[in-house]
């Protein structure tokens, strides 16, 4: 059975493996003043930085159509058997119920909200299209891609909290203090919901590695893979979180720039550790 791989642009995987694997990217619409752009085709997070910085407002996003999805839903059959399609938690955008209506149309078009967003969905999308090139059963595949939702360890540690102010996600007088104290935001992913999962205090680099050791002892990973997914490159400071990583005995450490959607919410100096929970 030809069984095809899908997901959304939010995914935040490498093109590297998005090549590798054959898997097909569903964009998310980014709008800046009257300009529509492609996330992950034609705009990437330093044009949304300058935006921000020069317009003082937020860029909106929209979501994947159920047009598009069948669109492409009904190239796709024409050439697999089956597809299996990974969504941003549905919780946080309308574009997974819009994959699962257009799914509706055909037969063994199957779609998996992930409950999760950038490469915590990512992770489980790479997961998927292992077990396809292994030729694993198309239901072992699904079950074993449903189990693994749950597992999902997806959270970031935001430094600057300027965005999360302008969304509407943080009040004027938090972010004030916030910014006296030195205060660094831990947003984690319970259910498919994006919450405050504590604050940190102090200089960003020294929060990073107490974060990490945090997120390790609470939630004991599986070592096969790991994602270091940041919205900015951050100089020096990444590269040694990534280090830190590596120390924990991960087989697969992968480094990479979320996109332009995520990156549109969350804003520049943001770092999150993803992974597959024992």
């Amino acid at each position: 059975m030809k069984i095809a791989v899908t997901a959304d642009s939010t995914c935040d995987i490498p093109k590297s493996l998005i090549e590798k694997y054959k898997i097909i990217i569903f964009p998310l619409t980014v709008i800046m003043g009257e300009q529509e752009y492609r996330d992950g085709v034609n705009i990437d997070s330093n044009t949304i930085y300058q935006f921000v910085d020069k317009y003082k407002i937020l860029p909106k996003t929209s979501a994947t159509t159920t047009y598009e999805y069948k669109e492409v839903f009904q190239k796709l059959k024409e050439e697999y058997d089956a597809i299996i399609h990974f969504s941003l938690s549905f919780e946080i955008s309308s574009t997974g119920n819009n994959a699962l209506l257009a799914s509706q149309e055909f037969e063994n078009v199957y779609v998996i909200d992930t409950k999760s967003l950038s490469s915590g969905s990512g992770l489980l999308v790479l997961s998927c299209a292992e077990k396809v090139q292994k030729g694993l059963p198309l239901e072992q595949i699904l079950e074993e891609c449903r189990k693994e939702v749950d597992k999902v360890q997806c959270s970031f540690l935001i430094n600057k909290l300027d965005y999360l102010k302008k969304g509407g996600r943080c009040s004027a007088v938090a972010f004030i203090g916030a910014k006296l104290l030195g205060l660094k935001v831990l947003i984690q992913l319970f259910d498919g919901k994006m919450d405050k999962g504590g604050i940190y205090k102090g200089k960003y680099s020294v929060c990073l590695s107490k974060y990490l050791k945090d997120m390790i002892e609470k939630y004991p990973p599986n070592l096969n893979r790991v994602f270091v997914t940041s919205s900015s490159p951050m100089p020096g400071i990444r590269d040694a979180f990534v280090e830190e990583v590596r120390a924990f005995g991960f087989k697969d450490v992968i480094v990479q720039d979320a996109g332009a959607t995520i990156c549109s919410h969350c804003g520049p100096e943001t770092i999150g550790v993803l992974y597959l929970k024992q």
